[in-house]
């Protein structure tokens, strides 16, 4: 029986529920801060047949790209129970510091489907401290490489042996472990409730529905005429030239099309990504055209059509480099996307900072990451807002104490950027400024963007200001991975957001 509207909202909140219930085991679990405090971490759920069924509200480049990782699974003919782990980048991960557990949750003796976290770990081996090198040309470089595999103490054992903070991967994934249970726990806790039957069609219930509304959507959207745009990436990490990301969106038949016919090729650097993270930016994209009672969940995949040229930028092959990909590349995607809706006439905001500006430091027994916040873009009707993750990013800060109690650094400098942001009608939010200083030996990489080309208005408001590296007072490269000696000085100027409109500003009026 299909459900009513009011079966379809109580039990897309009770599978949703179920995801936030993992995602909140994980991080009340975790050692490392990135997941603990920044909450770099995704949890979802989904059906036997590898759509999603729902998904806490966490990271969007990792929950786009899960469905893949899912998929790879299910090639790998698990059993009931099983638990299995992966980061390749070629075989459903995103880039390898996502380490993912996959657990085929166990209904009556069958797979009835699969509790799915992803959390971001602060070293998974590789070139360099955390596993972010700025000048790698090849995965292998990055940190090992799992394809979907059997977790068992004989795999952890091999994974611990190739990272630089064994004691801290250890506990991180113990955490994933217990969220992935407790979202098998939860499922089977809905099934006794509800009956599986009933269970099993309700999810297939919610998919249909969100494809519905998603549809509709679309299709009251149809320009009519393709929809085009291009934007740039600043450099690779082996380069400083700029690198070209083309899209032609075409929205008809219900059907969001994008293609990056005419990107650049794959670089000699790690901005790189496999299709996998392409398709979580531009559904990220189109998730924000959606209302927000429209369920986040398969469903919503199945209206898109995601085309790119075979070993290029955005659908990059084996053995490319990928780290920066996942974090930069993501962002400039959705940037890209953007732009092209912008520019025929859609109503979205103008673009964010476009940046996760990515630190990563790192010394003998410890490794620290981070990403840090800037300006979202303005749309029409509201100011954007200062000093936050934008667009493929959405974690917390690392708060100050925590930062220094753990680590070998001070910050120095947590600030505003004042003045940063773009000027319109509607002013785009400003970036921050973040100061760490060295108290050890140690080496540091930083993957940014937006250093040369600032985040575009929209409407005709003007760009926000682009972002800068330095170390102490010296200017320092988009992508770069360098030693730090006790006093020195890096410090991170965030991008601000760029503005709508080109009427008097709304503050003035």
């Amino acid at each position: 029986m299909t459900l009513d509207a009011v079966g379809l909202e109580v039990m897309g909140h009770a599978f949703a529920s179920v995801a936030e219930e993992m995602g909140l085991v994980l991080v009340h679990s975790a050692l490392s801060p990135n997941i603990r405090e920044r909450r770099d971490a995704s949890a979802a759920l989904f059906d036997a047949d590898g759509e999603m069924i729902a998904q806490a509200a966490h990271i969007p480049v990792h929950l786009g790209a899960l469905a893949d990782a899912v998929a790879a699974v299910r090639k790998e003919d698990p059993r009931p129970g099983d638990l299995f782990l992966l980061n390749d980048p070629y075989a459903g991960g995103s880039h390898l510091p996502d380490l993912t557990l996959i657990g085929a949750i166990d209904i009556d003796g069958a797979v009835g489907g699969y509790s799915v976290v992803r959390a971001h770990h602060s070293d998974v081996g590789g070139m360099t401290p955390g596993s972010m090198p700025a000048g790698a040309r090849e995965l292998y470089a990055e940190g090992i490489v799992i394809p979907p595999v059997r977790w068992t103490p004989e795999v952890e054992r091999v994974l611990l042996a190739n990272v630089r903070t064994p004691a801290m991967r250890r506990g991180d994934l113990a955490a994933q472990r217990a969220a992935a249970l407790r979202g098998a726990e939860g499922v089977r806790a809905l099934a006794n409730r509800h009956g599986w039957p009933a269970l099993r069609e309700a999810a297939r219930d919610l998919l249909d529905y969100a494809e519905r509304r998603t549809r509709a959507v679309l299709s009251r959207l149809s320009t009519g005429t393709p929809l085009a745009a291009m934007d740039y990436l600043e450099g690779d990490g082996v380069s400083d030239s700029d690198l070209g990301i083309k899209v032609r969106i075409t929205i008809a038949d219900g059907t969001f099309h994008a293609d990056f016919t005419g990107t650049s090729e794959a670089a000699r650097g790690n901005v790189n990504c496999p299709l996998a993270v392409t398709r979580s930016a531009v559904l990220f994209v189109v998730r924000t055209l959606l209302p927000d009672d429209v369920p986040t969940n398969g469903g919503v995949q199945r209206a898109l059509r995601i085309t790119a040229p075979a070993g290029c930028l955005v659908n990059a092959a084996r053995p490319s480099a990928v780290a920066a990909g996942n974090v930069e590349t993501s962002q400039r995607i959705a940037d890209t996307v953007f732009r092209a809706l912008a520019d025929g006439g859609l109503a979205v905001p103008a673009q964010g900072q476009g940046t996760m500006n990515n630190v990563t430091f790192g010394g003998p027994g410890w490794t620290y990451y981070e990403t840090i916040g800037g300006g979202q873009g303005a749309s029409r009707g509201a100011a954007g807002p200062s000093a936050v993750h934008v667009g493929m990013s959405n974690t917390r800060n690392t708060p100050i104490e925590v930062l220094e109690l753990e680590h070998p650094l001070r910050v120095r400098t947590y600030a505003l950027r004042r003045g940063s942001g773009g000027v319109g009608e509607w002013a785009g939010g400003d970036g921050v400024v973040r100061e760490f200083e060295a108290l050890a030996p140690m080496e540091a990489t930083l993957l940014t963007e937006r250093r040369r080309h600032g985040p575009e208005g929209a409407g005709g408001g003007s760009a926000g200001a682009p972002g800068a590296n330095l170390v102490n007072g010296a200017a320092l490269g988009a992508k770069v991975t360098l030693p730090l000696a006790v006093g020195d000085v890096v410090r991170i100027e965030t991008p601000g957001g760029g503005g709508w409109g080109k009427g008097q500003p709304r503050e003035a009026r």
